[in-house]
């Protein structure tokens, strides 16, 4: 077993985060989809310059190899993702199980690593013209949303700040995709969540260890017969090189989670089961929209 993020509300939220390609396109309404979509090129083009402080060269080159992954993943893999968003339509018809939830969440991590093994060879080698300018600006970046990290998940205050950042965290998501909670629902949910083991701490060590993984990796980008490879492992098994302590919390935690949004699927009222469903369909529409605007211009 190996430990996962999400079920039910999360798993479709890690599902509409496969679907923008990177996860920070997660908008909150569904037809921003298409807008986050189809202005990917320059979001992403940003966040870039924003780890790497790109040169105009660079700028130039970027742009050119994420139009050509977005070509790729618009043609490729947008109807695959409306079929798997219509499949957990399907099976959130009726009480989701775990099997359901596990299904879920491995649809949406293979999905990423298709992603991740088609656009590694532009990756390497965009990566290769790197500078040292470059590698300083990526260090301060990871710096910054490593502070980040510590102040929204409260990793400077008390065990019961850090709780109850964790269930304000999962109110909010369930409230995105279920609509307004009873009061009953939320002391239920409180419940539950006190119960999951806080693993924060070691996520927080666990995002360093890979970051200065990657670091060590930039060494080899001149020498693509190692550089290529090694970066596509870095990218598709993320898991590997955990720390077992924190392997085994996570696990522990994943079951904990399992267990609370399951139990919050099951007290969903017709009206927020309605409510998920067809914020799920606004997401399959867009999707599907843009499909066809694909097949328009082909």
């Amino acid at each position: 077993m190996t430990p996962r993020d999400a079920t039910a509300p999360g798993v479709l939220r890690a599902c509409a985060l496969a679907v923008m390609v990177i996860g920070t396109l997660l908008l909150s309404s569904c037809s921003a989809i298409r807008i986050g979509y189809n202005q990917a090129d320059t979001i992403l083009a940003w966040m870039a310059d924003d780890y790497f402080d790109f040169d105009a060269a660079q700028k130039q080159d970027f742009n050119t190899r994420i139009d050509r992954l977005l070509k790729w993943h618009r043609q490729e893999q947008l109807p695959d993702y409306a079929k798997f968003l219509a499949d957990i339509k399907q099976r959130g018809q009726r009480p989701l199980t775990r099997d359901d939830a596990e299904w879920m969440v491995d649809g949406a991590k293979a999905r990423f690593r298709v992603i991740a093994r088609h656009g590694t060879h532009d990756a390497a080698e965009m990566l290769a013209t790197l500078t040292p300018e470059n590698l300083r600006a990526l260090e301060k970046q990871f710096d910054k949303v490593n502070q980040k990290f510590v102040r929204e998940y409260k990793l400077n205050g008390t065990a019961d700040d850090r709780k109850r950042a964790r269930l304000e965290r999962t109110l909010k998501q369930l409230r995105e995709w279920a609509g307004s909670l009873t009061h009953a629902q939320e002391e239920r949910i409180a419940a539950l969540n006190e119960a999951i083991p806080s693993t924060d701490a070691m996520r927080h060590q666990d995002r360093q260890r890979r970051q200065k993984e990657f670091l060590a990796l930039l060494k080899l980008r001149h020498n693509k017969a190692e550089f290529t490879p090694q970066l596509q492992t870095w990218l598709t098994d993320w898991e590997k090189g955990r720390a077992p302590e924190f392997d085994k919390a996570q696990n522990e935690a994943y079951e904990k989670r399992v267990a609370l949004y399951l139990d919050v699927e099951r007290m969903l009222t017709p009206q927020q089961r309605e409510h998920v469903l067809h914020k799920l369909q606004g997401y399959i529409d867009d999707i599907r929209a843009l499909t066809a605007k694909r097949t328009a211009s082909n």
